[in-house]
């Protein structure tokens, strides 16, 4: 019976969608009055229609631009869903070429008193603020928001790079009752079409005639008489294009998960890439096609390989630097370290130099390809084998295919008899092989001299060590006193390195107290905070109050107090997405508890030890006593930085019994 209900309204929900009119400004009362999306009721907002629209358009002075038109309609149920009455534009920039928007117009829909009332956007509405050298952003906030208010909203962004085509997405965090969507290109531009996601996008595909008509204007004289005349004239120039037409319904969000590095990398989208330019009369150009074209094209961009080959402006500061060494391992540490300490990143990624690595030697700051490929260019100065590494990052997603534009980052790679050394000297804190998290996702791209690449696997293969003692003193009323000591090693220490460098230690120890929700700390102390070659330590005294349940006469308590995990992340009965942890890591805690005059140990909990499957992950838990001291140690490792999502089911069971073990309970009885 229930699935038949459910299928009720899944077809009365297509009717819906397919009967429904989306010209701009025919809201209904019906999308007025909806209360929530039959099809999830946990929705904050529904994307009723959104509509888009990439095609190119001939300026007889300029040639082809690339425009595209929007047109999307928003229907809000609570407050969560106010955050869809904003709309950021993102627009591109390139010296003085950049997008625009034109064409924007808005309103706000509610239902007054029966009738449908509608608000206008007003210019005072929207803002245009410059966000980097390479973006400015077009921003409007909707006016007269409620809940149960349908925003709509139309523009057109008219763009001159021609050969960046945004993507096409077909999922997002909230669901979408219908798209409609549709990509026109001229025969004269060859696009790779790449789909990823897991819904079924399949466009259907038509070929069709059009014209470009070119005008003229004559000026000539007409004679003694008659003077200047002027005579016009147009010309036809008919070319085929291809057209490809989208139709989705009832699309449901794409929510976030924990442990996942990017949820683009599993949104349903479709990216149009260009693969060739043939123009009339003029000669092929290509573009990325294949992993090698990608690598050849950059390597032989200005601002990359003509940059690694400058030298002359570090060799004599260089020199002095490593001269007297001839230990390879030396070489990497000195070079790697002059460079963090010389050339500050000014925080803008890319895989290409901006104002190049000479001036940034000169002036001490620059992008990530201007620090990265000075290093490169350094090292190699060294006699050493060492050769830049294409990364996309966490947020920019993964490239799955041929792609310029799937890169947004470069490191350094140097070959040492041991084995290869990744290095990226942008971030004070990272070390040979210790990459900044940023960096960590999937593999990287090798390019070398001779126009070559290979894969190289930019996660760690030596855990991240996290080892935390404790001495507690357990009082008869509840409260625990005593001292921690935590060690860090690798990834843990880099992270910590970056929270507690980069913030007051006043601003640091009142977070970490309100962390664990009440917790007092005195004496706190960082030990190796910039000494990279050396874990961090970490130590303090603390105090906090009700960590026992007192019935009758007993006691009872969770041996790991305040550090035990409480909530089990992996909440989903079943997940499409792997679980990224980011890198291997190893816990381990010791805890030593002294227990209250005039009590006894009951039960305890018993020793234990389970683990995943393929070595992905073990548990182990010991808990000894005697007469007035208890000693627990727990060991939990994750030895892969990447799960499977066909491992999923059997990673939230081990996370369940780890925090049901976390949290069993000693029981003490009054002697």
């Amino acid at each position: 019976m229930r699935n038949s209900v459910t299928l009720l309204v899944v077809l009365f929900v297509c009717q819906i969608a397919t009967t429904q009119n989306y010209k701009f400004g025919k809201v209904s009362k019906d999308e007025l009055l909806e209360k929530f999306n039959p099809l999830d009721s946990s929705a904050s907002a529904t994307y009723l229609y959104k509509y888009r629209k990439t095609f190119f358009e001939y300026d007889q002075d300029r040639g082809f631009k690339l425009i595209t038109e929007i047109h999307e309609r928003v229907k809000i149920y609570n407050q969560e869903g106010f955050e869809y009455a904003t709309k950021a534009i993102r627009l591109y920039k390139s010296n003085s070429a950049q997008e625009k928007v034109t064409v924007l117009k808005a309103y706000t829909y509610n239902l007054t008193e029966g009738k449908v009332e509608d608000v206008k956007l007003k210019k005072d509405g929207i803002f245009k603020t410059e966000k980097s050298r390479y973006r400015n952003e077009t921003k409007f906030t909707m006016p007269n928001i409620k809940e149960g208010s349908i925003v709509e909203y139309e523009y057109r962004i008219t763009s001159p790079f021609y050969h960046n085509v945004d993507e096409f997405q077909f999922q997002h965090a909230i669901p979408i009752k219908k798209i409609e969507a549709q990509f026109q290109s001229p025969e004269y531009y060859s696009f790779k079409v790449n789909v990823k996601g897991y819904l079924p996008v399949i466009p259907k595909v038509e070929k069709q005639r059009d014209k470009i008509t070119f005008k003229y204007k004559n000026r000539y004289e007409g004679g003694s008489t008659s003077g200047v005349k002027t005579t016009y004239s147009s010309s036809d120039l008919e070319f085929t294009k291809t057209v490809s037409f989208y139709n989705l319904v009832n699309i449901p969000a794409l929510k976030e998960e924990p442990h996942v590095s990017n949820i683009n990398n599993y949104r349903s989208s479709v990216k149009y890439e260009l693969s060739y330019v043939h123009l009339p009369q003029s000669t092929i150009k290509y573009y990325s096609t294949t992993w090698e074209d990608v690598v050849k094209s950059i390597y032989k961009n200005s601002n990359f390989g003509t940059e690694l080959d400058k030298s002359g402006y570090y060799d004599d500061d260089l020199d002095a630097l490593i001269g007297t060494v001839s230990d390879p391992s030396k070489r990497v540490a000195l070079i790697f370290d002059f460079v963090k300490s010389k050339v500050k990143w000014n925080e803008y990624y890319g895989i290409l130099t901006s104002n190049g690595v000479k001036k940034a030697y000169k002036e001490q700051v620059g992008n990530v390809a201007e620090i990265n490929l000075m290093l490169t260019s350094m090292l190699r100065y060294a006699k050493l084998t060492a050769n830049p590494v294409l990364v996309s990052t966490r947020h920019n997603g993964i490239p799955l295919f041929p792609t310029r534009e799937g890169y947004n980052y470069v490191i350094s790679c140097v070959e040492l008899p041991t084995g290869k050394v990744l290095l990226d000297a942008t971030d004070k804190y990272s070390s040979p092989n210790i990459l900044p998290y940023r960096v960590l996702n999937w593999e990287g791209r090798i390019i070398k001299k001779d126009g070559s690449s290979s894969l190289v696997n930019l996660y760690p293969e030596e855990n991240s060590k996290n080892t935390s003692s404790l001495l507690v003193n357990l009082s008869e009323d509840g409260t625990i006193e005593g001292s921690y000591r935590g060690v860090k090693t690798n990834h843990s220490a880099l992270s910590y390195r970056e929270k507690y460098n980069n913030k007051n230690e006043d601003d640091f120890i009142e977070k970490l107290e309100n962390k664990y929700k009440g917790l007092e700390i005195s004496d706190f102390k960082v030990t190796n905070a910039v000494e990279l070659t050396k874990p961090i330590m970490e130590t303090y005294k603390f105090a906090k109050e009700s960590q026992a349940d007192i019935i009758g006469d007993k006691m009872y308590f969770s041996p790991l107090f305040f550090l035990r995990k409480k909530e089990n992340p992996f909440k989903l009965e079943k997940r499409e997405f792997p679980v990224d942890f980011g890198y291997p890591s190893s816990n381990r805690y010791r805890v030593s508890i002294r227990l209250p005059d005039g009590y006894k140990v009951e039960s305890m909990p018993k020793a234990e030890a389970f683990a995943l499957p393929n070595n992905l992950g073990s548990f182990k838990y010991i808990l000894s006593q005697n007469e007035t001291i208890m000693q627990l140690l727990i060991e939990s490792k994750i030895n892969t930085p990447i799960i499977s999502s066909m491992d999923y089911e059997v990673l939230k069971l081990y996370f369940k019994q780890l925090i049901e073990k976390e949290n069993q309970q000693i029981v003490l009885t009054k002697k």
